[in-house]
């Protein structure tokens, strides 16, 4: 391992219940060291050991959380503390409260601060302490809409090696009728084009598909927003990059997400991939929903 190939640490944290044993599991399947149960105050020693293995352990991963009870108050400091020795990303999973409590519900298990009031105390105590974290956290999943399956596909779509790039930018389509994506960093409106939802030959198509697509790019307005779009998101990519961000989600909305924020999601997807340092990756969140 050179000087300028350091090593990368990810401490994975987040709410009881959001999945991250299965995060866990799909990074050691993807070669990283996995260390689960981590009280804070040993992530100093973790980062040692690497170093001192070197070249055999150049990606480790640590699951943080409240099970350290008052020790996981430490987490902001000790993270901040160990970033000019290697690579540290947060990443904070995260769920509603409906799902969390069917998860749970599940296994039959109390919530681990749960205690003796009801299983929404131990959430809401739980979302308190975490606020902060997950505030400063730099990859936020919300596996809210996602089976075990899915964010294990999730997890190694981002984290396997992708040339070291600066920043993995995930370009998200989604449809507004069913949410804002609560993960996306940036988000921006696709409905100031024409829908090809009202066109009966486009209708049952989707962004995907290139008639779809030389429709929408085609509307009066497509490429000056692209352009201009591109533009903007320059200096915010260069900042996060500057800032230690490593993963950014770009979210382009349309009513459904099935037409005009697909094709422009593939497209400033590609033109953000010409782009030096950056991972680009392309998800279409409401694509296929009735």
């Amino acid at each position: 391992m050179t000087d300028g190939d350091r090593q990368e640490m990810l401490i994975v944290t987040g709410m009881s219940g959001a999945g991250r044993s299965t995060a866990a599991d799909a990074l050691e399947d993807l070669g990283w060291y996995v260390v689960d149960n981590l009280p804070p105050q040993m992530l100093r020693p973790l980062v040692e050991l690497a170093q001192h293995a070197g070249e055999s352990l150049p990606r480790i991963a640590a699951v943080v959380d409240i099970r350290g009870g008052e020790f996981f108050s430490e987490l902001q400091q000790m993270v901040e503390s160990l970033r000019d020795k290697v690579d540290v990303r947060v990443v904070f999973l995260d769920a509603d409260d409906a799902v969390l409590v069917r998860r749970f519900d599940s296994v039959r298990r109390p919530h681990p601060l749960q205690g003796d009031g009801t299983l929404l105390d131990g959430i809401a105590a739980e979302r308190n302490r975490l606020a902060a974290v997950r505030e400063s956290s730099d990859i936020l999943v919300d596996t809210s809409g996602l089976n075990i399956h899915q964010l294990a596909n999730l997890v190694t779509e981002t984290f396997a090696e992708q040339g070291r790039a600066g920043i993995r930018v995930t370009v998200q389509s989604f449809g507004f009728k069913y949410g804002l994506p609560p993960d996306a960093d940036l988000v921006a409106d696709a409905r100031f084009l024409p829908n090809p939802f009202w066109d009966p030959d486009l209708r049952a198509l989707t962004g995907e598909d290139a008639r779809v697509s030389d429709y929408v790019l085609e509307q009066l307005g497509a490429g000056e927003f692209l352009d201009a779009y591109l533009a903007a998101l320059r200096p915010v990519l260069d900042g996060y990059q500057r800032e230690s961000k490593r993963h950014a989600t770009i979210a382009i909305g349309c009513t459904g997400g099935k037409h005009r924020s697909v094709a422009l999601v593939r497209e400033l997807a590609a033109r953000l991939g010409t782009i030096p340092g950056l991972a680009v990756s392309v998800k279409h969140r409401d694509l296929g929903r009735e």
